[in-house]
């Protein structure tokens, strides 16, 4: 593969479901580092851990194109055993609202030449984390108002 990128991504919920978030941070040559996330509203942590990759993985496309996407190799790292294990075929999806999601991240799979998921511990997965953090405290700050 011709380019190669990191990503680390998080989601979290502030309840189970509650309000949620995710971050995600992106590196590699061509696009440096970039950060981003979103306010997701009310789901569970998995569905925003889910979502994460999702918002991740497109951005990505975003910035490189389609032709470079395919000459890509993405490694995600992600602080969610499930997750992780989900996504490389070692557990099944079973919750009914993970399987879409799951989906998509499968589908937006095939634009890359490789995505390889990785899962790391907490400690390593800081950055973004704390970009999920800020955006789900500035969104409930809102919310308090």
């Amino acid at each position: 593969m011709k380019y190669k990128f990191l990503i680390h991504t998080d989601g979290g919920a502030r309840g189970n479901p509650g309000p949620a978030a995710a971050g995600f941070t992106l590196e590699g040559g061509i696009i440096g580092k970039k950060n981003g996330g979103e306010y997701l509203g009310e789901v569970t942590n998995n569905e925003a851990e889910y979502q994460a990759v999702i918002l991740a993985l497109k951005k990505l496309k975003h910035l490189i194109g389609s032709e470079k996407a395919k000459d890509s190799r993405v490694e995600i790292h992600v602080d969610s055993e499930l997750l992780e294990r989900q996504l490389n075929g070692e557990y099944k999806v079973k919750d009914k609202n993970i399987q879409g999601l799951f989906l998509e991240v499968w589908n937006l799979k095939t634009d890359f030449g490789e995505v390889v998921f990785k899962h790391i511990f907490r400690e390593k997965n800081i950055e973004a984390d704390r970009i999920a953090n800020q955006i789900l405290d500035k969104e409930t700050n809102k919310l308090a108002l």
